[in-house]
């Protein structure tokens, strides 16, 4: 149960005075739902305002506030026309504030003539003169010095969104100290109550900022710690292999060094008791589902089951027709299972595993939901990691006798020192070398203006009887418009390619996405035009060449994915990265990278770096939140002592039982890291 002192905080927002279904709606664009959220919706700025008594040329360009007398209103009475209203400091100092937009009768309700008014606002010159466009009119609280500005949605200011996080402020009860006394003396660190208080009233302090960013440090490497104690001691079972299928894998290939590290690594673990926790990070095309397959065969020989996860259908069929492919030969009976899987064969599918027959199940979310059951789940294989929270992990690890093995594998390369935060409970594995004969892929930047030469190029490659992707703009954060450039750059290419272009996206259906699939993959079409929905999962070697459009608007690490579909075979592929003209130097940074380098774990460190966290840091994963206090450039210094303070609770301070570990209870469910705290509770 969540500490009775929390409650305040996290009331829904609407219980705020002034909140209601109108207001409600911005704030839910913002993810503010809760009072919790207005909190921890940090300030991204500040606007310092410079109280003057009078004007002066030399403070244009800044932001003042300052008490005038309105002198004179003019106004053409054209709506285009903005009007202008003339007033004086104490001095006799003229300036202009310029309102534009709609009647100037507003305006004069405003700024009775002969009354004194304090306003605040940029001063600008234009001209001979000073003015000031749509200054702010100060209300019974008085203007700040200094104002935070925050992220604003359509529907809601700045200042409105200020006297909300007062109110929440205000709820904000003073919290018990979760940070060992010896460290929060050294580091000279506010209590967490003044801390969020300051931070708001002030966005410059950084001891404020530090503060708040330890805190959620802090509870998220102690929850870390408290899943990897509960794993160890819950009660496993020893899987030992006999090695008589592995021997029987006809590979085309030998494994690499990273791969037979790796399986060695996994091996290991499957033979001790204590389940195993590993994650397995492997660069596009290094071999991840090769090192699975066997981690699955030795649960096989040692007479159990293994079951692979992955984040979507598209990718859950990928993985079946792989592991179909690499097992073939084998006396060991595969089966896929998704939400679309209906009628009698999801029923075969499910006596299958309740009888044993089948041995290795790969699916999505389906595989473990309630009506599915297994007669001996001993391994879980869970891909993409990242798209799955400790929730869903603990429901599939529900399904065994005993606690099964987990081996979660990603590829999307993760700066070591995200690593660290987001899986710190895990032994780890690194899949650093590419199988032989994997050429790197050539990249190339060009202006969007060259499109009809693009198009001329892809002509020739089909020709050749090769295949290749364009990926369509990410316009916005829609997936209507998304798919609407989808459809016109897929109608596009159709006139000069005709039945030869197929189009998929993310509002298909199953089996329609599916065909459209089947038929690129068995080269009925030359060309697949696509929206990211191919970022993972699709795995075709005659596709040698990938276009992707606009690609200063993706971020470094989803450009490494998109890259990551051609090149899977062998012989030359080629990536060409449409640009827009108007390139930050942001965008020009990452296009160069892109072109530099194939190591994606070289582009993972440096779009941290460009981008500060992109989706790693800034988003909120399925049963896993994203961390909203701690700024990437911080993590790296507050990731060791906030790692050592959360073992010395456990080790020296009694653990969540004794005084700190009340305290640092509250920390777990304030910053919503409490699935450690339920994992003490059912064991």
């Amino acid at each position: 149960m969540r500490p009775d002192i929390l409650n305040p905080l996290f009331a829904e927002v609407t219980a705020l005075k002034g909140v209601g279904p109108a207001l409600a709606k911005p704030l839910e664009r913002l993810g503010i739902a809760r009072v919790v959220d207005l909190l921890f919706h940090l300030p991204t700025g500040w606007i310092d305002r410079l109280p003057r008594t009078r004007l002066d040329a030399s403070d244009a360009g800044r932001t003042i506030a300052i008490t005038l007398t309105p002198r004179d209103i003019r106004s053409t009475g054209s709506a285009r026309a903005p009007t202008r209203v003339q007033a004086a400091d104490a001095a006799g100092n003229i300036v202009s504030l310029v309102y534009f937009g709609g009647s100037s009768g507003w305006v004069k309700k405003l700024y009775p003539l002969g009354t004194s008014v304090r306003i605040s606002g940029k001063l600008e010159t234009y001209g001979q003169e000073l003015q000031i466009i749509h200054p702010d009119i100060e209300g019974d609280e008085g203007f700040r010095e200094r104002e935070p500005i925050y992220p604003l949605s359509e529907g809601i200011t700045s200042r409105r969104l200020a006297g909300l996080v007062e109110q929440a402020l205000a709820r904000a009860p003073d919290l018990p100290e979760w940070i060992d006394a010896g460290l929060k003396a050294k580091r000279q660190w506010l209590g967490w109550k003044e801390a969020i208080t300051r931070i708001h009233t002030d966005p410059a302090d950084q001891a404020a900022r530090t503060r708040l960013g330890y805190d959620e440090v802090f509870a998220n490497q102690l929850a870390l710690m408290l899943v990897r104690a509960d794993t160890r001691r819950r009660r496993g079972r020893a899987l030992k292999g006999d090695g008589r299928l592995r021997d029987q894998l006809k590979l085309p290939y030998a494994l690499t060094g990273a791969q037979a590290r790796t399986a060695a690594e996994i091996e290991g673990d499957l033979v001790q008791e204590a389940p195993m926790l590993r994650l397995l990070q492997g660069d596009v095309g290094s071999g991840k589902t090769l090192v699975a397959a066997l981690a699955l065969l030795i649960a096989v020989e040692a007479g159990a089951q293994g079951a692979m996860l992955a984040p979507t259908e598209i990718l859950a069929r990928q993985h079946y027709e792989t592991l179909r492919r690499t097992l073939a030969g084998l006396p060991v009976k595969i089966a896929v299972l998704t939400g679309r899987d209906k009628g009698r064969a999801r029923e075969a599918t499910l006596m299958g595993l309740a009888d044993g027959s089948i041995d290795i199940l790969v699916g999505t979310h389906a595989i473990f939901q309630e009506a599915v059951g297994y007669r001996d789940l001993a391994l879980v294989v869970v891909d993409e990691q990242h798209r799955f929270g400790v929730a869903e992990r603990m429901a599939l690890s529900a399904k065994g006798r005993v606690t099964p093995h987990l081996l979660a594998m990603t590829a999307t390369p993760i700066p070591r020192t995200l690593t660290l935060a987001q899986y710190g409970e895990m032994d780890q594995s690194r899949l650093d070398e590419m199988p032989p004969g994997r050429e790197p892929v050539e990249t190339r930047v060009i202006s969007e203006e060259r499109v009809d030469e693009v198009v001329a190029a892809l002509g020739r490659h089909l020709a050749e009887g090769k295949q290749a992707y364009w990926v369509c703009p990410l316009v916005e954060e829609s997936e209507k418009v998304d798919l609407a450039a989808a459809e016109a750059r897929a109608a596009a290419l159709a006139a000069h390619f005709g039945d030869r272009v197929g189009l998929v996206h993310g509002k298909m259906r199953g089996p329609e996405k599916d065909a459209v699939m089947a038929a690129f993959a068995a080269g009925r079409h030359g060309v697949l035009v696509a929206t990211t929905v191919i970022e993972v999962g699709v795995d075709v070697p005659n596709a040698t060449l990938i276009v992707i459009e606009h690609a200063d608007r993706f971020g470094l690490a989803q450009l490494h994915q998109l890259r990551g579909r051609v090149g899977r075979g062998g012989g030359h592929s080629m990536c060409l990265l449409l640009r827009g003209n108007a390139l930050s130097e942001t965008s020009r940074a990452r296009l160069a990278l892109m072109r530099e380098t194939n190591d994606g774990f070289r582009i993972a460190e440096e779009d941290l770096r460009l981008r500060g966290g992109g989706e790693l840091l800034g988003t909120r994963q399925s049963g896993e939140a994203g961390f909203r206090l701690v700024a990437p450039e911080q993590l790296g210094a507050l990731l060791p002592p906030a790692t050592d303070d959360a073992r010395l609770l456990i080790d020296r301070d009694g653990g969540l039982d004794a005084d700190r570990g009340q305290a640092a209870r509250t920390a777990l469910y304030l910053f919503e890291r409490d699935a450690g705290v339920a994992l003490l509770r059912s064991g």
